[in-house]
């Protein structure tokens, strides 16, 4: 490592101590060069020349420092993405759900809510949504509200479509979203039985025992100590044989958990908590 790359891993370490500090958002542990980008992208969005003058700035700046929060929450989604994913939770997990009398899922790091309401689709249509309740959450109040409006780009509708009916999808997708200006507005029943809330999985301890956990494609965004601690707060957080559910490039091999669960579908991130 050259003195720049010295002097800038110094500055990164002040910035993230400085917002833990100021603000108690943790982004210490998070995989290093996705934050580093990210910083060097508000540096330059903010028309600054350096990290050490983005801390000030955040310091001294409530509206930059929600900028750069934003920056660093993960908000890459979409409805019913990994179709396979969805159709295998459909096949194997939901006629376990049938037999409890009632079903709690989280959603963790729901981002902007499109795999909130694919799932309230999907349990809609396999008539188990009347009995279950979704805690949707995430650490930016901003993408919280757009989930809860339930309003997305008209553009993107194709792409979700395909994806709907590559997952087993049994009814006409338009049926659940009405147009609105330039774009889609999904029906409020689809929403009545999900809570939008903030949690910082960095921070935030375990709020109930779950039937069934989702966490997909944030854990790729930590360190390996960050996950490994995301991980022990699902476990708390699941009840017996309950599920879990990870994006498609991460895993629980590897993890002081990987003996608690098993897999239940081959090649598909759905794993049942076994002891």
């Amino acid at each position: 490592m050259n003195h720049n790359e010295d002097l800038e891993k110094i500055e990164i370490e002040l910035l993230l101590q400085g917002l833990y500090s100021w603000c108690g958002y943790d982004f210490r542990n998070y995989a290093y060069s996705s934050l580093k980008r990210r910083i060097w992208h508000r540096v330059h969005a903010e028309n600054l020349t350096s990290i050490t003058g983005l801390l000030e700035k955040i310091l001294h700046d409530p509206a930059c420092l929600k900028r750069l929060v934003s920056d660093f929450s993960i908000n890459v989604t979409e409805m019913f993405r990994n179709p396979t994913f969805f159709h295998h939770f459909r096949e194997n997990v939901v006629p376990i759900l049938r037999t409890y009398p009632s079903v709690r899922i989280w959603h963790a790091g729901c981002a902007t809510g499109e795999e909130v309401y694919s799932m309230a689709i999907l349990l809609h249509e396999e008539g188990v949504y009347e009995k279950t309740k979704i805690y949707a959450t995430d650490i930016n109040p901003d993408v919280l509200k757009t989930a809860k409006a339930g309003v997305y780009s008209l553009e993107n509708m194709r792409k979700y479509t395909n994806n709907y009916i590559r997952s087993g999808g049994k009814n006409a997708f338009s049926d659940y979203y009405i147009a609105k200006d330039n774009g889609v507005k999904f029906h409020s029943y689809l929403t009545k039985n999900v809570i939008f809330a903030q949690h910082n999985l960095v921070t935030d301890s375990s709020f109930n025992e779950f039937h069934v956990i989702f966490c997909r494609n944030v854990l790729i965004y930590f360190n390996k100590s960050l996950q490994r601690k995301v991980q022990d707060l699902f476990y708390e957080s699941l009840g017996m044989f309950g599920i879990l559910g990870l994006g498609e490039t991460e895993t629980i091999d590897y993890t002081n958990k990987e003996d608690c669960y098993e897999m239940i579908a081959p090649g598909q991130k759905l794993y049942r908590k076994v002891k």
